[in-house]
């Protein structure tokens, strides 16, 4: 009932429920507050006897989540200082040479869910063979300032001693470290992304799962200091490490809730940089040494031409931001036209989408085209760019089953698909998914995950730039040949 593993730090003590291993809220790393705050992930000290791992750890002091998502996670723990933990469900600890999936949760890098939330539950993954671990990370400012002084992506690093500890002791849960997979949905996905391009990520997996996390967007050093230089400003503080760590976690939210407002506001480039269009304040930074280029450069490069990839993409994701709150019906065709000149794409590209969807509202067109800017037509980018010289396997999925959730009009929007791939369509899901969701398209996602998590073979043919053979995931799935090639050709000339 209470299992013990032993780790290279002590002893912990799990839960055993209907033959799967829970241990939950271990620590990878030290408190990363007090002496350590804004600084590098330190080892976590070793403790004697048997440690609980029991409960979900905290997660990283964060601002509140943006309107429906709240609801959408449902999850059970607030924030905390002892944030660097993570939680493990495992078929049976004694048996080893299991593959691992690790999850890097998503959440604009300015806040994420942690394993509490009880459509990440890895139970199911275990139930099938694997090792699941998820994982919690630093976000916002106080894991991703940059000003310049030598430290920057402290977030990054922290996913990265995540995957250290599971190296160095995933063994004793049954898990194989040569064997292991990272996975990651939103601005984990991006991270997942970003870390198959950093140099001190290498070797620590061998496969990686791309959801909904698109080229993905980094932030330039230059902008990402003003950025922080401003943090500084509002906080009334100079801009150094050791001034910021002065003040308090909820004064640095606050600063950071300021920060948002002002980029609403007024997202003017001079300033914002490239943040204006991706709206992610706290993206990784490159920095030149641990992210030495912007990921899509490194991808093309062949930086990631051992890894195995699978990546994918949701057919309508920006309605998850813009239906719950009633943005969509508020979208007015002024609005339309400025998102079309922002993003450049031209009046042909625009032409092309009305007659597409003839019948669209402003807002619904605004949705279309933020999606496929943002997501769909990066990922392809992303799956081009790996493909081209991979030595490995590259495939794309689409996830296009609509949701019934308001009243039909959640569609396959952003993060949809988690419940599906986690096979976890219980009550904690419904916001998503509605109250009956097809169990055979989680019997069919969750199947692909495994499988690429065992052998690296998904089960539809490997994607390549030519064909670009896609598993569009619905009721039923099926195979396509290049879904996106008419939206591609409206986006030709476009950034």
């Amino acid at each position: 009932m209470y299992p013990i593993v032993e780790t290279r730090l002590g002893k912990v003590r799990g839960l055993r429920c209907d033959g799967v291993y829970a241990f939950k809220g271990i620590p990878y790393a030290a408190l990363p507050f007090g002496m350590n705050r804004l600084r590098l992930p330190q080892s976590a000290a070793p403790w004697r006897g048997v440690r609980d791992a029991l409960s979900f750890g905290p997660k990283s002091p964060q601002i509140a989540y943006p309107p429906g998502i709240a609801k959408a996670l449902g999850e059970l723990v607030g924030g905390g200082e002892d944030c660097l933990t993570l939680n493990i469900w495992a078929p049976e600890p004694g048996a080893p040479g299991r593959p691992v999936l690790v999850w890097i949760p998503g959440g604009m890098f300015e806040f994420h869910a942690t394993g509490a939330t009880s459509i990440y539950d890895g139970r199911r993954f275990a139930r099938d063979g694997v090792v699941c671990v998820t994982i919690n990370y630093r976000v916002g400012a106080e894991g991703f300032l940059y000003l310049g002084d030598g430290l920057a992506n402290l977030g990054l690093l922290d996913q990265i001693a995540a995957l250290e500890w599971v190296q160095q002791n995933i063994d004793a849960f049954g898990g194989d470290p040569g064997q292991v997979t990272i996975f990651g949905q939103s601005a984990g996905g991006m991270s997942v992304a970003t870390l198959l391009t950093v140099p001190r990520a290498q070797g620590l997996f061998r496969r990686a799962i791309v959801e909904s996390g698109n080229t993905p967007h980094v932030t330039s050093a230059a902008t990402a200091k003003r950025i922080g230089h401003r943090l500084a400003a509002l906080l009334k503080v100079d801009p150094t490490r050791e001034a910021i760590a002065s003040t308090t976690p909820e004064q640095v939210l606050q600063a950071q809730a300021q920060l948002r407002e002002e980029l609403t506001a007024d997202p003017d480039p001079a300033f914002w940089g490239e943040v204006a269009l991706s709206n992610l304040p706290w993206a990784p930074t490159v920095d030149g040494a641990i992210l030495p280029a912007p990921p899509i450069d490194a991808i093309r490069a062949g930086a990631a031409a051992n890894t195995a990839l699978l990546v994918g993409s949701n057919t309508e994701e920006t309605r998850l931001f813009l239906v719950p709150s009633g943005a969509i019906d508020r979208i007015t065709e002024a609005s339309l036209l400025a998102l079309v000149a922002a993003y450049g794409l031209s009046a042909e590209g625009l032409s092309g989408y009305r007659a597409a969807h003839p019948t669209a509202t402003a807002g619904d067109l605004f949705s279309e085209i933020q999606t496929d800017w943002y997501w769909r037509i990066p990922t392809v980018r992303l799956a081009d760019a790996h493909a081209a010289n991979a030595r490995v396997s590259t495939y794309m999925y689409e996830f296009a089953w609509r949701s019934p959730q308001l009243g039909g009009r959640l569609g396959a929007a952003h993060g949809v698909e988690i419940p599906f791939i986690f096979d976890n369509l219980g009550p904690g899901a419904e916001a998503l998914v509605g109250p009956t969701p097809p169990q055979s398209l989680a019997d069919a996602m969750h199947r692909a995950w495994v499988a690429f998590a065992v052998n690296g073979d998904c089960g539809w043919p490997i994607y390549d730039p030519v064909h670009r053979s896609t598993m569009r995931f619905d009721t039923p799935s099926a195979v396509v040949e290049d879904p996106l090639a008419v939206r591609l050709a409206l986006w030709h000339g476009a950034p």
